[in-house]
Order: structure tokens, then C-alpha cells, then sequence
């Protein structure tokens, strides 16, 4: 049986089995909750991907937030050495009063899809209000963690409450690695307790990692269990400083050979990689500061309630506390039609679509918004020549 969920006065959710059927009721006003089964054979045979793609894509031009993630807190009790934010204290967070305050601004703007994330949200004793606050709204809502945190009675309060999915970090599969990456390998015990419980409830989740010096040798075996768990998994070698600047982190780097020849021996990654390179690409105006996706109809909220066009571009905020998500929003074109003021090998370069350089990147890095990022610029082109290679053999 279908079960119908609405947005606004504008959107209307269908969830068929597995599938998720979106209509916009701009175009087909029309329609009523009960006349909707005759409306929607344009949708039905997407899945649910290529349909979100499609959104995105139409929505883009009008400028409408529909995805998004709050920081709920900085705090976290794990002790890994390649976290990007490293700050276990309260200070200054958003309370819960201010964070309701925010989704209620956000998804009036025609917010639908919401992540929360961290540190490590479960840190906080108030999010699950927090989180079934925003699900009351209506927002499709993900949440990220490292699974320590979670009791048998927070896994039965989300299969009564279901997130849309929950995404899990993974560092390893051993107690040695987990000690290595996080400081205790008891974390490793909690983790698997976590994903039990969530499968034994059939929420659903999916897992990640990161590709690391201290975890290097075990990621294909985290793949492989999540294999056998029928869950999507993940992984990224690219670590950058900490927002603060730090170094730290960049010394769990792999050398950027071993990372894109681990990426290149995972079949998945590599169809990924190849399609990227020969799809055609979308022109980009060089003379730009920020050439990709974020702030267009993506944004970030840190823990303090600054408004960030991504979770990387920490160095241009819009404190919510002084101001609305709207207000906010409305100043992300100003920030997205800065331009360059100097030209380096980014400007002229035809791999964009397979390099991660953004200005947030080089401003933790070298504390220029317009450096080049070696790091980042050498994975960049040894893909490229690997991808060539494959198309070529």
C-alpha cells in the first residue's frame, strides 16, 4: 500500500515500495491525493537517484535550498587523528530553541532533504527531539555517526521514528586499527553492536570510510563486509587540515600513488571514475572563485549557526543568531559570483571533474583562498592517466 506523505503546498511524496515518487504540483496542480496512482507514470520507473538528480538539476536555477546539513554540535568521543574538526566543547552551540527556530526557516524555504552530523550528533542528550522535530516537518532526514553511541534504546526509537537512512563511519575491522584510528579499540565492539542493531530493526544504513595510513591494509576487508550486509559502502583517501588551520590530519595521508591505485583496484570506483572522465563537460567560467555545486541548492550550518555555502568554505559565514536562513540565503549569490583576483594552473586546467580544489580546501591548507593544492592537484592527473589507461586497454 502506498503511503503519501506532503510538502509545502508545492510538493507531494510517494512512497511506492522502494520507490520514491516526487511530483511538483506547479506542474500538475491537478492532482489530489486521490487521484495521484493515474498521474505518475512519468516517475515511476526512476529510481530514486536519477529522479533526486533531476530535481537538483531543475531546482538549481530557481535557487531553492533543498538539501542541507546542520552541525549539530563540534563534540565527539572518539579521538581520531584525521577529523577535520577536533573540538570536543560546548561552547557557543545551538540550543535547542534555536536549532527548531532554524528548520523551521529552512524547510519554509523548500528544504527537503536534511543530514544531521557533527562530531558526532548522539553526543548531544537533546537530538533526538531535535531530530523528530525536523522529521515532523516533513524533511527527508539522514544522519551521520560513528555508531559508538548507540543503545538498544535510541536503535528502537528510530525504528518507530526511521530516518530516511543513517550513514555509519567505519575505521576498520579490527580492535588494533580502531585503537590506531580513534584512540580505543573498544570503539570497534560498539560500532559492530551498532550495525547489528540496526539490521536486526531493518533500519536502513549504509557505510563509509576513510582511506588512511592506519587503516590502508583493511578497506577492501570493510567492503567486503559490507558486502555481506547488502549495504552500500564507501571510502575517500582525501584528507585535508582541520578548519582551524592544523596540520595534523594531512600526516594519516596515504601518498597520493598508493590512494588513487587502491581507488583504481576497486572495480565500482573505477566505472565511476571512467564515466566522470567521458561524460561531456559542463562549461565553467575560469574567472570564478567557486565552480562547483555548493550554494546552489546545497548548504552547511555549523554547530554555531553560521550559514556556509559548503561544510569546506569556513572562512564566509552568515550568523543565523543575527539573522534568517533566508537572509542568508539570499547573500549566497554575492558569495558564488566572486571572482579570482590572480590566475594559477586551476584556471586553465581541463580536470575539474576529477579533482576536489575548492577555496575552503586552500585556505586550511595555505591560508589563501587561491592556492594550488599540490596534494590534491598530483591525485588529480595520476586519476586522469589512470582512467586513460583503462579506456585505452
Amino acid at each position: 500500500m502506498a503511503q503519501i506523505l506532503t510538502r509545502n503546498n508545492d510538493i507531494l511524496w510517494k512512497l511506492i515500495e522502494d520507490k520514491v515518487v516526487l511530483l511538483d504540483m506547479d506542474e500538475a496542480r491537478a492532482i489530489t491525493l486521490n487521484d495521484v496512482g493515474s498521474h505518475i507514470w512519468t516517475a515511476l520507473d526512476l529510481k530514486y537517484r536519477d529522479f533526486s538528480k533531476r530535481l537538483h538539476f531543475k531546482k538549481e536555477s530557481e535557487r531553492v535550498p533543498l538539501e542541507g546539513a546542520i552541525e549539530v554540535t563540534s563534540r565527539c568521543n572518539l579521538n581520531c587523528r584525521h577529523c577535520y574538526i577536533k573540538d570536543n566543547s560546548k561552547n557557543n552551540e545551538l540550543s535547542f530553541e534555536e536549532c527548531c527556530r532554524i528548520i523551521d526557516e529552512l524547510a519554509d524555504a523548500g528544504c527537503l532533504w536534511l543530514t544531521f552530523t557533527g562530531g558526532e550528533p548522539f553526543t548531544r542528550k537533546d537530538f533526538l527531539d531535535i531530530y523528530i522535530y525536523a522529521k515532523k516537518k516533513g524533511l527527508i532526514i539522514v544522519i551521520f555517526t560513528n555508531g559508538t553511541l548507540i543503545t538498544p534504546e535510541i536503535a528502537d526509537y528510530l525504528k518507530e521514528f526511521k530516518p530516511f537512512y543513517l550513514e555509519i563511519s567505519l575505521y576498520g575491522m579490527s580492535r588494533e586499527t580502531y585503537k590506531n584510528v580513534t584512540g580505543s579499540a573498544d570503539n570497534y565492539d560498539r560500532c559492530m553492536e551498532a550495525i547489528s542493531l540496526f539490521r536486526d530493526r531493518k533500519i536502513q544504513f549504509r557505510l563509509k570510510s576513510v582511506l588512511i595510513k592506519e587503516n590502508r591494509r583493511e578497506i577492501f576487508e570493510m567492503k567486503r563486509f559490507a558486502k555481506g550486509l547488502d549495504v552500500d559502502f564507501r571510502f575517500d583517501f582525501l584528507i585535508n587540515p582541520r578548519i582551524d588551520g592544523g596540520k595534523g590530519p594531512c600526516d594519516t595521508r596515504v601518498t597520493p600513488e598508493e590512494g588513487v591505485e587502491i581507488e583504481m583496484a576497486d572495480e565500482e570506483v573505477r566505472k565511476e571514475w571512467k564515466k566522470s572522465f567521458i561524460e561531456e563537460k559542463p562549461e565553467r567560467n575560469p574567472d570564478l572563485l567557486f565552480f562547483c555545486g555548493a550554494g546552489k541548492n546545497l548548504f552547511n550550518i555549523d554547530s554555531m549557526g553560521n550559514l556556509q555555502i559548503c561544510n569546506m568554505v569556513r572562512f564566509i559565514n552568515y550568523d543565523l543568531r543575527k539573522g534568517s536562513f533566508k537572509a542568508g540565503w539570499n547573500q549566497f549569490p554575492e558569495i558564488l559570483s566572486r571572482k579570482a583576483k590572480g590566475k594559477n594552473k586551476c584556471s586553465a586546467c581541463n580536470l575539474a571533474h576529477l579533482c576536489t580544489i575548492c577555496p575552503g580546501w586552500s585556505m586550511m591548507e595555505h591560508g589563501n583562498e587561491e592556492a594550488l593544492v599540490e596534494y590534491v592537484c598530483e591525485i588529480a592527473h595520476l586519476r586522469a592517466k589512470a582512467v586513460l589507461k583503462e579506456i585505452e586497454t
